[in-house]
């Protein structure tokens, strides 16, 4: 069977990344975690890939040893459907900490509530309440 996954590509933060959105998004959980092992490039024991559902996603995770010239860009976003205000303001307060808005909280008028920001991680998100 042919399967479409999502894959983020951090340098260093990966499990510290995972665990805030395993955290934050409802229906998420990780689903399996490898780490570095002795003699590897990246630090021994810290995630060098991982599976994780991500608001009943799965999303692979990799945590990359090599700097890259690139990173992250908002054409690529993860599209958030709330069930309240109250789940819609909890994942924007706590995922835009330390990020930057793109559309800031509010009523754009193709739905009641609506956000998009980069994650402090510069992972993309589009929060809304349909």
């Amino acid at each position: 069977m042919t399967k479409a996954t999502p894959f983020l590509m951090f340098e260093g933060k990966a499990e510290e990344a995972m665990t805030l959105y395993c955290g934050t998004i409802p229906d998420s959980r990780v689903l399996d975690v490898t780490r570095y092992g002795s003699g590897e490039d990246g630090t021994e024991g810290t995630l060098k890939l991982a599976r994780a559902l991500i608001g009943g996603v799965e999303v692979r995770i990799y945590n990359s040893p090599v700097h890259h010239a690139f990173t992250f860009t908002p054409s690529f976003s993860f599209f958030v459907d709330c069930s309240s205000e109250e789940e819609l303001d909890h994942i924007v307060d706590v995922l835009s900490t330390d990020g930057g808005f793109l559309m800031p909280t509010g009523d754009y008028g193709f739905s009641r509530r609506f956000a998009w920001f980069n994650d402090r991680f510069g992972v993309s998100w589009q929060v809304n309440l349909p």
